[in-house]
């Protein structure tokens, strides 16, 4: 919270302004990439948790934010998310608004193995981003995830107003580029 002091004709008035009015929570992220190549199944845009899409999809927008997976722990043949279907997030480095539709990990053990482990200890958690790349090749797709494979800043509950750059992150140009863990409000 920023605090104002201001004088006033011989008196002290005190007077705040929030930056920030949301219940936004920032955290260091591993964040990595997945494709229509290496989706589960391959070669679709199949989610387990359909919330705003029915495939993996988005432009990254607030009001139509991009897929993400997240790791996910079998408990009783149920599968329980790191976060709750629906969760947004935002990414700095990405400019995209993500939502959670999607799971990381397969097996009977998911907890065991991607975004549960094997991620740097600078990280509190492991997002996964969908860059979808039906239009370019396996080693195209995953050289762009590489790219930007990283522990980066990642907001989750965040503000409707923060700069985007719309569109899949590897589209028919290319990958996206990336710019920083700072925030920018549009």
């Amino acid at each position: 919270m920023l605090i104002l002091l201001v004088l006033a004709v011989g008196y002290l008035v005190i007077a705040a302004a929030c930056t920030h009015t949301s219940a936004e929570v920032r955290y260091q992220s591993f964040v990595t990439g997945y494709s229509w190549y290496d989706n589960t199944p391959p070669l679709s845009a199949t989610v387990c948790c359909p919330v705003r899409h029915q495939e993996a999809s988005g432009v990254g927008t607030y009001a139509d934010p991009i897929t993400m997976a997240v790791g996910h722990t079998i408990v009783g043949g149920q599968s329980i998310l790191d976060f709750p279907a629906g969760t947004r997030f935002y990414i700095p480095n990405l400019r995209r608004y993500f939502i959670v539709e999607d799971t990381c990990g397969d097996g009977p053990t998911p907890q065991s193995g991607p975004c549960h482990t094997g991620y740097p200890s600078d990280a509190q958690n492991w997002l996964d981003v969908w860059i979808d790349g039906r239009n370019g090749t396996v080693a195209s797709t995953d050289a762009c995830a590489d790219a930007f494979t990283d522990v980066h800043l990642a907001i989750k509950d965040p503000e409707p107003d923060y700069a985007v750059v719309s569109g899949p992150i590897y589209g028919p140009t290319g990958c996206t580029a990336q710019y920083g863990d700072t925030p920018v409000m549009a």
